[in-house]
């Protein structure tokens, strides 16, 4: 044995389209989401393959942050916008903004370790004479 792992080389930057980050930040500048640049602009790349490039690549882990930022805003301005609007289906653009960016109708507060919030109810009275 020589000790050299077998299998596929590893994907690079260099192994990804032409253009691939102005394509991306196009494609998101428009509300794209994830699995829609993963499938367009970088030829239905797998999961696996998307987070690595993610923690090990700077340049990619910043285009995608950029472009979710810019995709975030695209549909913030949207809902913005239609304001005044009353054909807008404000309904499916919330549940839209709920699912894809983590909107919450309420907060979930727990304790230590997931639990309950403790209390001590206890009252002290002082007495003065």
């Amino acid at each position: 044995m020589t000790g050299k792992k077998a299998g596929r080389p590893k994907v690079k930057l260099s192994d990804l389209p032409d253009n691939w980050e102005s394509d991306m930040i196009s494609l998101y500048s428009e509300g794209a989401s994830d699995i829609e640049v993963k499938a367009t602009v970088l030829d239905c790349m797998s999961d696996d393959l998307w987070y690595r490039l993610i923690d090990e690549e700077p340049i990619f882990s910043g285009a995608v942050k950029k472009g979710k930022a810019i995709s975030h805003a695209w549909w913030e301005r949207r809902g913005r916008n239609a304001l005044e609007n009353k054909d807008f289906s404000y309904t499916g653009w919330y549940m839209n903004m709920k699912n894809r960016f983590k909107w919450s109708d309420k907060q979930e507060i727990t304790g230590a370790d997931g639990g309950a919030i403790k209390t001590d109810n206890t009252w002290t009275i002082k007495v003065v004479e």
